[in-house]
């Protein structure tokens, strides 16, 4: 997806600041999209009515928000529901936030973080962005269409796999060993924003092509 048609879109990224923020907010600019970075120091993601303020005028919003002096089972679910409440009040009808890979099912249906050998350590982690999701799909109106995107496995610096000439896959399971660039998951993402989206209601995982 392009703007050669010249559809000046305007889309919000929420959490601009972070890794995966930044590689978003890069990619919506070079399509010549108009992009507003909104971070900790513009408003709160927990509350509605700054997600409101913030999101007057977009098209559409990228959520890649984190908050390490959170409790996870709070914090996403709670930003899952201000971003509803928010972007319909804002007028803002497509949604696109960054989830984890730990809650995607594998090929035999399991999430990843229930198969042998996952590391155990930030369940806690994963349970709240599962939270996140189920609020989101809880929550949000019928005009607002969304979806949450994630790495199949994690991401990788640079190299072959979804690199800066490469590309991506999606739908696809969640895999341990699947690696993308943080490049190449910014283009699904903003293919999914700004685009024709393929995905609705609905937690994707994204691999390299």
């Amino acid at each position: 997806m392009d703007n050669e048609s010249g559809n000046n879109k305007r889309i919000i990224v929420f959490g601009a600041g972070g890794m995966v923020g930044r590689a978003v907010v890069a990619e919506a600019r070079t399509r010549g999209y108009e992009v507003t970075e909104a971070g900790r120091g513009d408003g709160d993601v927990t509350s509605a009515a700054d997600v409101a303020r913030l999101a007057a005028g977009h098209d559409a919003a990228v959520a890649a928000v984190y908050d390490a002096r959170a409790v996870p089972g709070e914090f996403f679910p709670a930003t899952s529901r201000a971003l509803a409440d928010g972007l319909s009040r804002a007028g803002v009808r497509r949604l696109v936030a960054v989830g984890l890979a730990s809650v995607l099912p594998t090929e035999s249906g399991a999430a990843l973080m229930d198969t042998p050998g996952y590391p155990q350590e930030w369940r806690e982690f994963y349970a709240g962005h599962a939270a996140g999701t189920g609020a989101l799909r809880a929550a949000a109106p019928a005009g607002l269409d969304w979806a949450v995107l994630s790495p199949a496995g994690d991401f990788v610096e640079g190299g072959a796999a979804g690199g800066p000439e490469g590309g991506y896959a999606l739908p696809v399971p969640a895999h341990a060993a699947s690696r993308i660039t943080r490049a190449a998951f910014a283009r699904a993402v903003v293919d999914e924003a700004a685009g024709a989206p393929t995905l609705h209601a609905v937690h994707a995982g994204v691999g390299p092509a």
